[in-house]
């Protein structure tokens, strides 16, 4: 109903400034950033988790440039609990698998092959992979004053060897230009340096990759992280003209997000027509997607006006405020929450399967949710109409009013049961069970 021309980029900059754009970006990056507290696998105390994932949200809710950011993480130095970006280094010590996890999450391409033999589908040779791994060759580690503390500091000492001659490697960027490090320089700050640069196409464009993946619910290459050449972006001046924007905004990911969401593309239905009914690929029509785990169960307990406790936080925070890694519930192991065991984008899963149906259906989340709330009965005993609870769970859950059709069959059907409380109920499971409801359309 607002008239104002400018309504769309007010209610995005609102958004922008929402706490919850930081509560879910955060989540994101914790993701590839594997914030997990120890167990059976890997993982940092309890404590540091929580310092680091704090760390990172306060980056992200005052708006740092990413640049910056990531400069912080990979030069970090001290202890894990004072400077909380270092745990990036206490967790992973393997220092391969440190540096194929740097080139993945910041660079977007994936390493690993080329640990044993040059790369069959890619430009990347052994050389390239033990040079770069060269650059953190030399990270140390020591036991801090507190017993939950790791100091992670610059031995000034230590190579990487080539596993075919034994020789040692010189710290190589990749694409084969060799570092120039000056004496008692930390690798680490030179290949920070280099990795950050606004001359860096291959980290502007990962970027720039990452935020069009979470609005459109693909990359422009995808997946994000497997940049190569036999898998190139569908759109190559597009993910350019990206990245070339993020570098002229100092990084500023909220301009980005500006830029995207208020272009056609995004702004296109999913409705199809002649001309796109079988494309996939290339943003010519929005693509139906399911609401990822935390989202969506914040999105039940928010209608039904209830409370999650999980381990570590107050009661009443939402899920996509969990810290850990290792904390989970049934609902958001079904609908695939990332465990963060790996840096792999793949382990957010995002495919309906039939587990999250029966659960959906039959499972306790959603019958509970209701019952607990109590949001019908209180409608009701607030002198509502059985019309105006519908109406009310309709706006609560799809955000409109229920059509002509729908109200006249809905109740109807209230109308021939003889417990009122248990059908407008049975409206509610049904809204909460809907594709409108759990599909972002």
């Amino acid at each position: 109903a607002d008239q104002d021309v400018n309504k769309r980029a007010k209610l995005v900059d609102r958004l922008l400034e929402d706490e919850a754009f930081a509560d879910i970006w955060v989540m994101k990056w914790a993701e590839r950033l594997q914030i997990r507290s120890s167990g059976n696998n890997n993982g940092i105390s309890q404590k540091s988790a929580v310092l680091y994932y704090e760390w990172l949200r306060d980056q992200i809710a005052a708006s740092r440039p990413m640049n910056d950011v990531v400069y912080d993480l990979l030069a970090s130095q001290g202890g894990t609990l004072e400077e909380p970006a270092t745990n990036f280094y206490e967790l992973e010590r393997d220092t391969l698998k440190l540096s194929e996890n740097v080139v993945q999450t910041f660079l977007g391409a994936r390493m690993q092959c080329a640990q044993c033999h040059n790369h069959p589908f890619d430009r990347w040779t052994m050389d390239d992979y033990y040079g770069f791994t060269a650059f953190f060759a030399q990270v140390g580690r020591k036991n801090g004053e507190d017993p939950r503390e790791k100091v992670i500091f610059n031995r000034n000492s230590g190579e990487t060897k080539h596993p075919l001659d034994g020789r040692d490697m010189t710290p190589t960027y990749l694409g084969g230009e060799v570092a120039n490090i000056p004496k008692n320089k930390d690798r680490r700050e030179v290949m920070a340096g280099w990795l950050t640069s606004p001359q860096n196409h291959a980290f502007n464009r990962n970027l720039s990759n990452v935020v069009w993946d979470h609005f459109f619910g693909r990359g422009i290459t995808h997946p994000v992280d497997d940049v190569r050449i036999s898998n190139p972006p569908v759109n190559e001046p597009l993910l350019d003209a990206l990245a070339q924007r993020l570098v002229q905004t100092d990084y500023d990911m909220k301009q980005l997000i500006r830029d995207i969401t208020a272009s056609h593309a995004y702004q296109r239905s999913t409705r199809a027509n002649d001309t796109n009914a079988t494309d996939l690929t290339n943003f010519s029509r929005a693509q139906p997607r399911r609401i990822r785990a935390e989202i969506l169960l914040d999105c039940i307990t928010q209608v039904t006006q209830t409370e999650d406790d999980f381990r570590g936080l107050p009661p009443g925070a939402r899920a996509v405020q969990i810290v850990d890694g290792n904390t989970s519930t049934y609902f958001l192991t079904t609908f695939g929450r990332s465990s963060r065991e790996t840096v792999c984008s793949c382990e957010v899963v995002m495919e309906p399967n039939l587990s999250q149906a029966l659960h959906l259906i039959n499972g306790t989340t959603t019958n509970n949710k209701i019952k607990q709330g109590r949001v019908v009965r209180s409608l009701l005993e607030a002198g509502k109409t059985p019309k105006m609870v519908i109406d009310h769970l309709y706006r609560a859950t799809l955000s409109r009013q229920p059509t002509e059709a729908e109200l006249e069959r809905v109740m109807k059907m209230v109308a021939a049961s003889e417990k009122q409380n248990e059908a407008l109920e049975d409206v509610f499971w049904a809204l909460l069970n809907s594709k409108e409801f759990i599909f972002n359309h």
